[in-house]
């Protein structure tokens, strides 16, 4: 088993970050992760506003997947999310619906027993663990941790959980794997701006598919197929990820581009990730397809 330590990350993807590891595909790895502040908050009086933000949002990595190429993709099957014991959430100032009416705060909230969340004296919750940040180095350039794109990022997106594969498109050799941001809980739509930020680990099965020629991220859950798109304008990411939907069923399961519009008009939603404006991030959605029989994953 690899492991890759907390103080190995990077703020941004890149082609041109060093690896801090190499793997063969389908080695599994375990990557132990900071929360998204670099572990600034440590009380509720550490606010914010008083905070470095050019430490936000590190991913662990990145990881050189051998084999990995241009037009391949890249599977990260997550096998396991375990939490540190305490976790954070916070408002941000100008970001989010109802900051014009809200304090700037910051909420140090406790794990109990590594599945509960202790919100208050009188209020708790199930632990929900998701990872926030996931995704490989762009074509070129390179692109903050903290915003999402087609390589991935930060797409806040619920249902890269346990037990969730993310597919991931190949931009360059090794792909540069990286990953973050953990949430022990956060609603769809991060409304505030934030979850229930926190540090952990989480294990990943990592392997490379030859040619697939996927075009942006898509997260695979037990019943469940999601195509995740990001824009400043939510109806544009809207059509993006319902047209990048519309493609993979097209190309997988062999209907016409109208059947595949029929299809999802009858059994495909549209969930919310990430909408907490006014954000300087992208909104960022995905388009939900139930797994019917008779269609083959996109390893098949």
């Amino acid at each position: 088993m690899h492991v890759v330590e907390r103080d190995q990350f990077v703020f941004s993807f890149s082609g041109n970050h060093a690896p801090v590891l190499t793997v063969q595909s389908g080695d599994r790895v375990v990557l132990r992760t900071n929360d998204c502040f670099s572990g600034q908050i440590r009380g509720d009086q550490d606010l914010v506003t008083s905070i470095d933000y050019g430490k936000i949002n590190p991913a662990t990595g990145p990881i050189f997947v051998e084999g990995a190429l241009p037009g391949d993709v890249l599977k990260a099957e997550i096998i396991r999310i375990s939490l540190d014991g305490q976790g954070v959430i916070t408002t941000l100032p100008d970001i989010g619906t109802l900051i014009h009416h809200s304090e700037i705060r910051s909420k140090l909230v406790q794990i109990r027993e590594g599945r509960r969340v202790q919100f208050s004296g009188r209020i708790e919750f199930e632990c929900a663990p998701m990872v926030g940040v996931i995704g490989v180095a762009p074509s070129e350039g390179e692109v903050a941790c903290g915003h999402p794109g087609r390589h991935g990022g930060n797409l806040d997106s619920s249902c890269i959980a346990e037990g969730s594969s993310v597919y991931l498109p190949v931009f360059v050799p090794g792909a540069l794997f990286g990953l973050g941001d953990l949430h022990a809980s956060m609603g769809d739509g991060e409304i505030c701006g934030t979850g229930v930020e926190i540090a952990g680990e989480v294990e990943v099965r990592l392997t490379v598919l030859k040619g697939a020629q996927l075009a942006a991220p898509v997260v695979e859950t037990k019943d469940s197929w999601h195509s995740i798109a990001s824009d400043h304008d939510v109806l544009a990411a809207i059509r993006q990820a319902s047209e990048d939907m519309q493609n993979m069923i097209v190309q997988r399961w062999e209907l016409t581009p109208t059947d595949a519009y029929l299809l999802m008009g009858a059994v495909g939603d549209v969930q919310m990730s990430q909408c907490c404006k006014p954000c300087p991030v992208e909104t960022v959605v995905r388009v939900r397809m139930p797994k019917l029989e008779g269609m083959p994953g996109l390893a098949e």
